[in-house]
Protein backbone atom coordinates (compact mmCIF):
# COMPACT_ATOMS: atom_id res chain seq x y z
CA UNK A 1 0.00 0.00 0.00
CA UNK A 2 2.70 2.79 0.78
CA UNK A 3 4.49 1.78 -2.21
CA UNK A 4 1.38 2.26 -4.12
CA UNK A 5 1.34 5.68 -2.78
CA UNK A 6 4.96 6.72 -3.07
CA UNK A 7 5.04 6.21 -6.80
CA UNK A 8 1.54 8.44 -6.88
CA UNK A 9 3.07 11.13 -4.85
CA UNK A 10 6.51 11.12 -6.72
CA UNK A 11 4.48 11.48 -9.66
CA UNK A 12 1.95 13.83 -8.72
CA UNK A 13 1.14 16.81 -11.04
CA UNK A 14 0.88 19.45 -8.61
CA UNK A 15 4.07 22.26 -9.67
CA UNK A 16 1.65 23.70 -12.21
CA UNK A 17 -0.20 25.82 -9.73
CA UNK A 18 1.36 24.80 -6.20
CA UNK A 19 4.71 26.20 -4.96
CA UNK A 20 7.29 24.52 -3.23
CA UNK A 21 6.65 26.07 0.76
CA UNK A 22 9.69 26.65 2.77
CA UNK A 23 10.63 24.63 6.41
CA UNK A 24 10.87 27.25 8.59
CA UNK A 25 12.82 27.35 11.46
CA UNK A 26 10.56 28.29 14.51
CA UNK A 27 13.41 30.30 16.87
CA UNK A 28 11.36 31.45 19.79
CA UNK A 29 9.16 28.38 19.87
CA UNK A 30 12.07 26.07 20.29
CA UNK A 31 13.88 27.78 22.65
CA UNK A 32 10.86 27.45 25.05
CA UNK A 33 10.39 24.33 24.43
CA UNK A 34 13.70 22.47 23.98
CA UNK A 35 13.14 20.94 21.13
CA UNK A 36 14.10 22.44 17.45
CA UNK A 37 10.49 23.09 15.76
CA UNK A 38 10.42 23.17 12.11
CA UNK A 39 6.77 25.23 10.21
CA UNK A 40 5.66 23.56 6.73
CA UNK A 41 4.33 26.74 5.51
CA UNK A 42 1.55 25.35 3.58
CA UNK A 43 -0.14 28.76 4.48
CA UNK A 44 1.93 29.95 1.90
CA UNK A 45 0.44 28.69 -1.22
CA UNK A 46 -1.39 30.71 -3.63
CA UNK A 47 -4.81 30.00 -1.84
CA UNK A 48 -3.11 30.14 1.66
CA UNK A 49 -3.79 26.52 1.80
CA UNK A 50 -2.41 23.02 0.88
CA UNK A 51 -5.83 21.92 -0.79
CA UNK A 52 -5.08 22.95 -4.23
CA UNK A 53 -2.39 20.49 -4.47
CA UNK A 54 -4.59 17.33 -4.04
CA UNK A 55 -7.38 19.19 -6.28
CA UNK A 56 -5.23 20.13 -9.13
CA UNK A 57 -3.54 16.24 -9.33
CA UNK A 58 -7.16 14.93 -9.31
CA UNK A 59 -8.27 17.27 -11.90
CA UNK A 60 -5.22 17.05 -14.27
CA UNK A 61 -5.85 13.16 -14.07
CA UNK A 62 -9.55 13.21 -15.60
CA UNK A 63 -9.72 12.07 -19.02
CA UNK A 64 -9.90 15.16 -21.83
CA UNK A 65 -13.65 14.94 -22.29
CA UNK A 66 -14.02 14.68 -18.45
CA UNK A 67 -12.22 17.96 -18.04
CA UNK A 68 -14.36 19.47 -21.07
CA UNK A 69 -17.32 19.47 -19.07
CA UNK A 70 -16.35 20.79 -16.54
CA UNK A 71 -15.61 20.27 -12.55
CA UNK A 72 -17.75 20.77 -9.06
CA UNK A 73 -17.06 20.80 -5.75
CA UNK A 74 -18.89 20.96 -2.54
CA UNK A 75 -17.30 23.21 0.26
CA UNK A 76 -17.13 26.38 1.88
CA UNK A 77 -13.44 26.46 2.68
CA UNK A 78 -10.10 25.72 1.13
CA UNK A 79 -11.09 22.81 -1.11
CA UNK A 80 -13.35 25.71 -3.06
CA UNK A 81 -10.55 27.79 -3.61
CA UNK A 82 -7.72 25.09 -4.79
CA UNK A 83 -10.52 23.65 -7.26
CA UNK A 84 -11.41 27.36 -8.67
CA UNK A 85 -7.76 28.19 -8.86
CA UNK A 86 -7.27 24.75 -10.57
CA UNK A 87 -10.10 24.90 -13.17
CA UNK A 88 -9.27 28.39 -14.04
CA UNK A 89 -5.26 27.56 -14.58
CA UNK A 90 -6.28 24.78 -16.78
CA UNK A 91 -8.81 26.77 -18.70
CA UNK A 92 -12.27 24.78 -17.78
CA UNK A 93 -15.57 25.52 -15.63
CA UNK A 94 -15.75 25.48 -12.28
CA UNK A 95 -19.24 25.42 -10.01
CA UNK A 96 -19.11 25.33 -6.42
CA UNK A 97 -21.87 24.81 -4.22
CA UNK A 98 -21.61 26.71 -0.75
CA UNK A 99 -24.39 26.15 1.89
CA UNK A 100 -26.08 29.28 1.88
CA UNK A 101 -24.61 30.14 5.70
CA UNK A 102 -21.48 31.20 3.81
CA UNK A 103 -20.05 34.00 4.66
CA UNK A 104 -19.57 36.59 1.80
CA UNK A 105 -15.55 36.89 2.42
CA UNK A 106 -15.51 33.01 1.47
CA UNK A 107 -17.90 33.83 -1.45
CA UNK A 108 -16.33 36.40 -2.97
CA UNK A 109 -12.82 34.38 -2.82
CA UNK A 110 -13.88 32.01 -4.61
CA UNK A 111 -15.75 33.83 -7.36
CA UNK A 112 -12.72 35.87 -7.85
CA UNK A 113 -11.18 32.84 -8.72
CA UNK A 114 -13.71 32.55 -11.71
CA UNK A 115 -15.64 29.56 -10.40
CA UNK A 116 -19.60 29.96 -10.72
CA UNK A 117 -20.97 29.65 -7.27
CA UNK A 118 -24.24 27.89 -5.82
CA UNK A 119 -25.73 28.48 -2.81
CA UNK A 120 -27.66 25.96 -1.69
CA UNK A 121 -29.12 24.98 1.66
CA UNK A 122 -28.06 25.47 5.15
CA UNK A 123 -25.36 23.00 5.99
CA UNK A 124 -22.62 21.54 4.39
CA UNK A 125 -24.65 18.08 3.71
CA UNK A 126 -27.62 20.41 2.19
CA UNK A 127 -25.06 21.67 -0.20
CA UNK A 128 -23.42 18.33 -1.00
CA UNK A 129 -26.45 16.37 -1.64
CA UNK A 130 -27.22 19.23 -4.61
CA UNK A 131 -23.43 19.37 -5.72
CA UNK A 132 -24.09 15.30 -6.29
CA UNK A 133 -27.46 15.89 -8.34
CA UNK A 134 -25.85 18.66 -10.48
CA UNK A 135 -23.04 16.34 -11.07
CA UNK A 136 -24.92 13.76 -12.74
CA UNK A 137 -27.56 16.15 -14.05
CA UNK A 138 -24.89 18.28 -15.86
CA UNK A 139 -21.95 15.39 -16.24
CA UNK A 140 -19.65 17.03 -14.30
CA UNK A 141 -16.60 15.61 -12.89
CA UNK A 142 -17.19 16.10 -8.86
CA UNK A 143 -14.01 16.86 -6.78
CA UNK A 144 -13.39 15.06 -3.46
CA UNK A 145 -12.22 16.91 -0.76
CA UNK A 146 -10.09 14.33 0.63
CA UNK A 147 -11.30 10.84 0.10
CA UNK A 148 -9.70 9.88 -3.39
CA UNK A 149 -6.24 8.53 -4.30
CA UNK A 150 -5.49 11.50 -6.88
CA UNK A 151 -6.07 13.93 -3.87
CA UNK A 152 -4.38 12.02 -1.58
CA UNK A 153 -1.09 11.61 -3.29
CA UNK A 154 -1.36 15.43 -4.22
CA UNK A 155 -1.52 16.44 -0.66
CA UNK A 156 1.53 13.71 0.18
CA UNK A 157 3.78 16.05 -2.08
CA UNK A 158 3.78 18.10 1.13
CA UNK A 159 5.83 15.29 3.07
CA UNK A 160 7.96 15.08 -0.23
CA UNK A 161 9.15 18.50 -0.06
CA UNK A 162 9.39 17.84 4.20
CA UNK A 163 11.78 14.97 4.14
CA UNK A 164 14.24 16.87 1.97
CA UNK A 165 14.32 20.18 3.81
CA UNK A 166 14.52 18.65 7.37
CA UNK A 167 17.37 18.37 9.07
CA UNK A 168 18.16 14.74 10.15
CA UNK A 169 17.34 12.55 12.21
CA UNK A 170 13.49 14.16 12.26
CA UNK A 171 11.21 12.76 15.44
CA UNK A 172 8.25 13.44 14.41
CA UNK A 173 5.83 15.03 12.06
CA UNK A 174 2.79 16.46 13.07
CA UNK A 175 -0.10 17.11 10.77
CA UNK A 176 -4.23 18.08 11.18
CA UNK A 177 -6.76 15.84 10.48
CA UNK A 178 -9.97 16.59 9.05
CA UNK A 179 -11.31 14.12 6.59
CA UNK A 180 -7.75 12.59 6.66
CA UNK A 181 -6.30 13.25 2.89
CA UNK A 182 -3.12 15.29 4.11
CA UNK A 183 -2.61 13.06 7.11
CA UNK A 184 -3.11 10.17 4.81
CA UNK A 185 -0.64 11.10 2.16
CA UNK A 186 2.09 12.42 4.57
CA UNK A 187 2.02 9.59 6.21
CA UNK A 188 2.28 7.02 3.51
CA UNK A 189 5.24 9.18 2.16
CA UNK A 190 7.05 8.70 5.23
CA UNK A 191 6.22 4.98 5.83
CA UNK A 192 7.41 4.38 2.68
CA UNK A 193 10.91 5.77 2.96
CA UNK A 194 11.33 7.12 6.45
CA UNK A 195 9.81 4.41 8.71
CA UNK A 196 11.34 5.41 11.67
CA UNK A 197 10.22 9.02 11.86
CA UNK A 198 6.36 9.33 13.88
CA UNK A 199 4.07 10.45 12.80
CA UNK A 200 1.19 12.47 15.17
CA UNK A 201 -2.40 13.51 13.60
CA UNK A 202 -4.02 16.43 15.24
CA UNK A 203 -7.75 17.06 16.04
CA UNK A 204 -9.71 19.59 18.25
CA UNK A 205 -10.76 17.70 21.46
CA UNK A 206 -14.57 18.62 20.18
CA UNK A 207 -13.93 17.17 16.74
CA UNK A 208 -12.40 13.52 17.37
CA UNK A 209 -13.01 12.39 13.97
CA UNK A 210 -10.07 9.78 13.48
CA UNK A 211 -9.53 9.45 17.38
CA UNK A 212 -12.55 8.00 17.38
CA UNK A 213 -12.51 5.31 14.69
CA UNK A 214 -8.89 4.59 15.85
CA UNK A 215 -10.85 3.54 19.05
CA UNK A 216 -13.63 1.66 17.51
CA UNK A 217 -11.85 -0.13 14.92
CA UNK A 218 -13.91 1.43 12.27
CA UNK A 219 -15.11 4.69 10.64
CA UNK A 220 -18.06 6.49 12.98
CA UNK A 221 -20.31 8.69 12.51
CA UNK A 222 -19.98 11.79 15.18
CA UNK A 223 -23.42 13.13 16.16
CA UNK A 224 -21.84 16.47 15.95
CA UNK A 225 -18.23 18.45 15.67
CA UNK A 226 -16.84 21.69 17.27
CA UNK A 227 -17.07 24.48 14.77
CA UNK A 228 -13.90 26.83 16.03
CA UNK A 229 -11.41 24.74 13.66
CA UNK A 230 -13.93 25.01 10.73
CA UNK A 231 -11.32 23.37 8.13
CA UNK A 232 -11.43 20.13 10.00
CA UNK A 233 -14.86 19.77 11.53
CA UNK A 234 -15.44 16.71 10.05
CA UNK A 235 -17.85 14.30 11.64
CA UNK A 236 -16.64 10.96 9.66
CA UNK A 237 -13.04 10.47 8.42
CA UNK A 238 -12.51 9.51 4.22
CA UNK A 239 -12.80 5.61 3.68
CA UNK A 240 -9.34 5.80 1.76
CA UNK A 241 -7.91 8.01 4.10
CA UNK A 242 -8.97 5.60 7.16
CA UNK A 243 -7.73 2.68 5.15
CA UNK A 244 -3.98 4.28 5.18
CA UNK A 245 -4.01 6.21 8.43
CA UNK A 246 -5.33 3.08 10.81
CA UNK A 247 -1.73 1.05 8.89
CA UNK A 248 0.30 4.22 9.71
CA UNK A 249 -0.27 7.09 12.00
CA UNK A 250 1.31 6.37 15.48
CA UNK A 251 -0.59 8.90 17.53
CA UNK A 252 -3.68 10.96 17.44
CA UNK A 253 -3.38 14.17 20.29
CA UNK A 254 -6.61 15.90 21.00
CA UNK A 255 -6.47 20.02 21.81
CA UNK A 256 -8.90 22.66 23.23
CA UNK A 257 -9.80 25.31 21.40
CA UNK A 258 -7.67 27.36 23.53
CA UNK A 259 -4.84 25.78 22.78
CA UNK A 260 -5.66 26.14 19.49
CA UNK A 261 -5.48 29.97 19.64
CA UNK A 262 -2.60 29.77 21.66
CA UNK A 263 -0.48 28.14 18.57
CA UNK A 264 -2.09 30.56 16.14
CA UNK A 265 -0.24 33.62 19.17
CA UNK A 266 2.77 30.96 18.51
CA UNK A 267 3.23 31.06 14.69
CA UNK A 268 2.70 35.07 14.87
CA UNK A 269 5.25 35.35 17.23
CA UNK A 270 7.68 33.34 15.06
CA UNK A 271 6.84 33.89 11.35
CA UNK A 272 4.32 37.43 11.94
CA UNK A 273 1.56 35.37 9.86
CA UNK A 274 -1.97 34.45 11.30
CA UNK A 275 -3.13 30.81 10.68
CA UNK A 276 -6.61 29.55 10.93
CA UNK A 277 -7.29 27.25 13.50
CA UNK A 278 -7.05 24.58 11.76
CA UNK A 279 -4.00 25.64 10.43
CA UNK A 280 -2.75 26.07 13.65
CA UNK A 281 -3.64 22.15 14.91
CA UNK A 282 -0.46 20.87 14.24
CA UNK A 283 1.45 23.01 16.13
CA UNK A 284 -0.81 22.90 19.03
CA UNK A 285 -0.62 19.20 19.17
CA UNK A 286 3.12 19.36 18.79
CA UNK A 287 3.07 21.03 22.19
CA UNK A 288 1.53 19.11 23.63
CA UNK A 289 3.43 16.14 22.55
CA UNK A 290 6.30 17.66 23.65
CA UNK A 291 4.64 18.17 27.40
CA UNK A 292 3.35 14.55 27.70
CA UNK A 293 6.07 12.67 26.36
CA UNK A 294 8.91 14.87 28.25
CA UNK A 295 10.51 15.33 25.04
CA UNK A 296 13.88 17.48 24.49
CA UNK A 297 16.68 18.17 21.79
CA UNK A 298 14.30 16.32 18.77
CA UNK A 299 13.89 18.06 15.36
CA UNK A 300 10.10 18.45 15.32
CA UNK A 301 8.23 19.46 12.27
CA UNK A 302 4.46 20.89 12.08
CA UNK A 303 2.13 21.36 8.78
CA UNK A 304 1.17 25.08 8.93
CA UNK A 305 -1.98 24.20 6.42
CA UNK A 306 -3.95 27.26 6.04
CA UNK A 307 -4.13 30.66 6.59
CA UNK A 308 -7.69 31.94 5.65
CA UNK A 309 -8.98 33.55 8.72
CA UNK A 310 -11.66 36.02 8.98
CA UNK A 311 -10.30 39.34 10.50
CA UNK A 312 -13.17 39.54 12.83
CA UNK A 313 -12.05 35.63 14.69
CA UNK A 314 -8.81 37.64 15.64
CA UNK A 315 -10.38 39.29 18.75
CA UNK A 316 -11.81 35.76 19.88
CA UNK A 317 -8.50 34.04 19.50
CA UNK A 318 -6.55 36.67 21.08
CA UNK A 319 -8.44 36.46 24.00
CA UNK A 320 -8.36 32.40 24.33
CA UNK A 321 -4.51 32.66 23.52
CA UNK A 322 -3.51 33.79 27.01
CA UNK A 323 -5.77 30.93 28.77
CA UNK A 324 -4.52 28.26 25.84
CA UNK A 325 -0.58 28.87 27.32
CA UNK A 326 -1.83 28.66 30.68
CA UNK A 327 -0.98 32.49 31.15
CA UNK A 328 -4.42 33.69 32.76
CA UNK A 329 -6.71 31.68 35.64
CA UNK A 330 -10.35 32.84 35.63
CA UNK A 331 -12.02 32.51 39.46
CA UNK A 332 -15.03 33.64 40.90
CA UNK A 333 -14.10 34.47 44.60
CA UNK A 334 -17.21 35.61 46.86
CA UNK A 335 -15.60 37.95 49.63
CA UNK A 336 -17.27 39.50 52.41
CA UNK A 337 -19.28 42.65 51.87
CA UNK A 338 -18.01 44.99 54.11
CA UNK A 339 -15.62 47.91 54.36
CA UNK A 340 -12.28 46.99 53.39
CA UNK A 341 -12.59 43.72 51.92
CA UNK A 342 -11.83 44.69 48.39
CA UNK A 343 -8.56 46.32 49.41
CA UNK A 344 -7.96 43.08 51.88
CA UNK A 345 -8.77 40.67 48.74
CA UNK A 346 -6.26 42.72 46.39
CA UNK A 347 -3.45 42.41 49.08
CA UNK A 348 -4.07 38.69 49.18
CA UNK A 349 -3.76 38.39 45.52
CA UNK A 350 -0.38 40.41 45.94
CA UNK A 351 1.53 41.77 43.23
CA UNK A 352 0.39 39.76 40.10
CA UNK A 353 -1.13 40.67 37.21
CA UNK A 354 -4.73 41.43 36.71
CA UNK A 355 -6.05 41.29 33.19
CA UNK A 356 -9.60 41.14 34.32
CA UNK A 357 -11.51 42.31 37.40
CA UNK A 358 -15.60 41.97 37.54
CA UNK A 359 -16.99 43.10 41.07
CA UNK A 360 -20.72 42.78 41.84
CA UNK A 361 -22.71 42.88 45.11
CA UNK A 362 -24.47 39.88 45.83
CA UNK A 363 -26.29 40.37 49.07
CA UNK A 364 -25.56 42.35 52.56
CA UNK A 365 -23.20 39.70 53.59
CA UNK A 366 -21.40 39.23 50.66
CA UNK A 367 -20.27 40.17 47.00
CA UNK A 368 -18.62 37.90 44.06
CA UNK A 369 -15.90 39.09 42.19
CA UNK A 370 -14.74 37.52 38.79
CA UNK A 371 -11.19 38.37 37.95
CA UNK A 372 -8.73 36.87 35.40
CA UNK A 373 -5.41 37.21 36.76
CA UNK A 374 -1.97 36.60 34.68
CA UNK A 375 0.49 33.48 35.44
CA UNK A 376 3.85 32.11 34.36
CA UNK A 377 3.35 29.76 31.99
CA UNK A 378 4.50 26.20 32.79
CA UNK A 379 4.20 26.95 36.65
CA UNK A 380 1.85 25.53 39.52
CA UNK A 381 1.15 28.99 40.71
CA UNK A 382 -3.11 28.89 39.80
CA UNK A 383 -3.00 26.25 42.65
CA UNK A 384 -0.41 27.59 44.77
CA UNK A 385 -2.56 30.88 44.09
CA UNK A 386 -6.02 28.85 44.85
CA UNK A 387 -4.83 27.76 47.87
CA UNK A 388 -3.62 30.80 49.37
CA UNK A 389 -6.80 32.36 48.63
CA UNK A 390 -8.73 29.65 50.44
CA UNK A 391 -6.55 29.85 53.11
CA UNK A 392 -7.63 33.58 53.60
CA UNK A 393 -11.09 32.68 53.92
CA UNK A 394 -12.19 33.44 50.61
CA UNK A 395 -14.80 30.68 48.59
CA UNK A 396 -12.82 29.89 45.08
CA UNK A 397 -13.90 28.89 42.03
CA UNK A 398 -12.08 28.03 39.31
CA UNK A 399 -13.52 28.75 35.99
CA UNK A 400 -10.24 28.45 33.96
CA UNK A 401 -11.90 25.54 31.66
CA UNK A 402 -15.53 26.60 31.93
CA UNK A 403 -16.33 27.54 28.57
CA UNK A 404 -19.83 29.10 29.18
CA UNK A 405 -17.55 31.48 31.49
CA UNK A 406 -15.21 32.21 29.17
CA UNK A 407 -17.57 32.73 26.05
CA UNK A 408 -20.44 34.57 27.97
CA UNK A 409 -20.53 35.10 31.47
CA UNK A 410 -17.08 37.78 31.69
CA UNK A 411 -18.85 39.79 29.41
CA UNK A 412 -22.53 39.90 31.49
CA UNK A 413 -21.35 40.54 35.26
CA UNK A 414 -23.92 42.17 37.12
CA UNK A 415 -26.98 40.51 34.96
CA UNK A 416 -28.14 39.02 37.88
CA UNK A 417 -32.13 38.53 38.19
CA UNK A 418 -33.20 36.57 41.65
CA UNK A 419 -36.28 36.60 40.81
CA UNK A 420 -36.60 35.02 37.62
CA UNK A 421 -38.16 31.75 38.89
CA UNK A 422 -37.95 28.80 36.51
CA UNK A 423 -35.33 30.00 35.09
CA UNK A 424 -33.14 27.26 32.59
CA UNK A 425 -29.95 27.89 31.25
CA UNK A 426 -28.91 27.02 27.44
CA UNK A 427 -25.81 27.90 25.46
CA UNK A 428 -26.54 27.63 21.56
CA UNK A 429 -24.46 27.42 18.14
CA UNK A 430 -26.60 29.85 15.86
CA UNK A 431 -25.66 29.69 11.78
CA UNK A 432 -24.83 33.37 10.80
CA UNK A 433 -27.08 33.97 8.69
CA UNK A 434 -29.87 36.43 8.10
CA UNK A 435 -33.14 34.72 9.72
CA UNK A 436 -31.00 32.55 12.33
CA UNK A 437 -32.69 34.35 15.19
CA UNK A 438 -36.26 34.95 13.75
CA UNK A 439 -36.60 31.10 12.90
CA UNK A 440 -35.40 30.39 16.63
CA UNK A 441 -37.93 33.28 17.79
CA UNK A 442 -41.16 32.05 15.90
CA UNK A 443 -40.63 28.57 17.06
CA UNK A 444 -41.16 29.30 20.88
CA UNK A 445 -44.88 29.13 22.27
CA UNK A 446 -46.42 32.40 23.59
CA UNK A 447 -46.00 31.36 27.55
CA UNK A 448 -41.97 30.81 27.14
CA UNK A 449 -40.36 33.60 28.10
CA UNK A 450 -37.30 34.61 27.62
CA UNK A 451 -35.31 35.91 30.71
CA UNK A 452 -31.55 36.00 29.42
CA UNK A 453 -29.99 36.54 26.36
CA UNK A 454 -26.36 37.07 25.20
CA UNK A 455 -24.87 36.97 21.52
CA UNK A 456 -21.25 37.09 20.30
CA UNK A 457 -19.78 37.49 17.15
CA UNK A 458 -16.49 35.97 16.52
CA UNK A 459 -16.40 35.88 12.69
CA UNK A 460 -16.83 32.07 12.51
CA UNK A 461 -19.75 31.00 10.22
CA UNK A 462 -21.81 30.51 13.77
CA UNK A 463 -22.40 33.09 16.76
CA UNK A 464 -22.58 31.95 20.22
CA UNK A 465 -25.88 32.34 22.40
CA UNK A 466 -26.54 32.00 25.73
CA UNK A 467 -30.31 32.09 26.46
CA UNK A 468 -32.22 32.18 29.42
CA UNK A 469 -35.95 30.54 29.33
CA UNK A 470 -39.06 29.96 32.14
CA UNK A 471 -41.25 27.56 31.23
CA UNK A 472 -44.15 26.44 32.81
CA UNK A 473 -43.78 22.88 34.66
CA UNK A 474 -46.82 21.52 31.68
CA UNK A 475 -44.88 22.86 29.09
CA UNK A 476 -41.31 21.29 29.85
CA UNK A 477 -42.31 18.09 27.51
CA UNK A 478 -43.22 20.90 24.69
CA UNK A 479 -40.29 22.72 24.87
CA UNK A 480 -37.64 19.93 25.41
CA UNK A 481 -39.22 18.57 22.03
CA UNK A 482 -38.58 22.28 20.62
CA UNK A 483 -34.96 22.34 21.53
CA UNK A 484 -34.65 18.86 19.95
CA UNK A 485 -36.03 19.56 16.74
CA UNK A 486 -34.64 23.29 16.44
CA UNK A 487 -31.52 22.26 14.29
CA UNK A 488 -29.20 24.16 16.53
CA UNK A 489 -26.23 22.29 18.78
CA UNK A 490 -27.02 23.41 22.38
CA UNK A 491 -26.23 22.37 25.95
CA UNK A 492 -27.88 23.13 29.16
CA UNK A 493 -25.86 25.25 31.57
CA UNK A 494 -28.01 25.77 34.49
CA UNK A 495 -25.96 23.81 37.02
CA UNK A 496 -22.51 25.73 35.18
CA UNK A 497 -21.36 27.26 38.93
CA UNK A 498 -20.76 30.96 37.07
CA UNK A 499 -24.37 31.46 36.42
CA UNK A 500 -25.06 30.53 40.15
CA UNK A 501 -22.66 33.17 41.17
CA UNK A 502 -23.07 36.11 38.79
CA UNK A 503 -26.33 35.72 36.24
CA UNK A 504 -29.11 34.22 38.87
Amino acid sequence: MFDAYLKRILTARVYDVARETPLDPATGLSNRLGNQVFLKREDLQPVFSYKLRGAYNKIIHLAPEQRARGVIAASAGNHAQGVALSARRLGIPARIVMPKTTPDIKIEAVRALGAEIVLHGSSYDEAFAHCMQIAEEAGMAFIPPYDDPDVIAGQGTVAMELARQAPQPLEAVFVPVGGGGLLAGVSAYFRALYPGVRIIGVEPADAPTLHSALAAGERVQLPQVGIFADGVAVRRIGEEPFRILRESVDEVVLVSTDAICAAIKDIFDNTRSIAEPAGALSVAGLKQYVENHRLEGANLAAVVSGANINFDRLRYVAERAELGERREALFAVTIPEQPGSFRAFCNAIGTRSITEFNYRYAGPDEAHIFVGIRMNAGAPEKEELREKLEAAGYGVVDLTDNEMAKLHVRHMVGGRAPHAGRETLYRFEFPERPGALLRFLSHLHADWNISLFHYRNHGADYGRVLAGFQVPEEEEPAFQQFLQELGYAWEEETENPAYELFLR
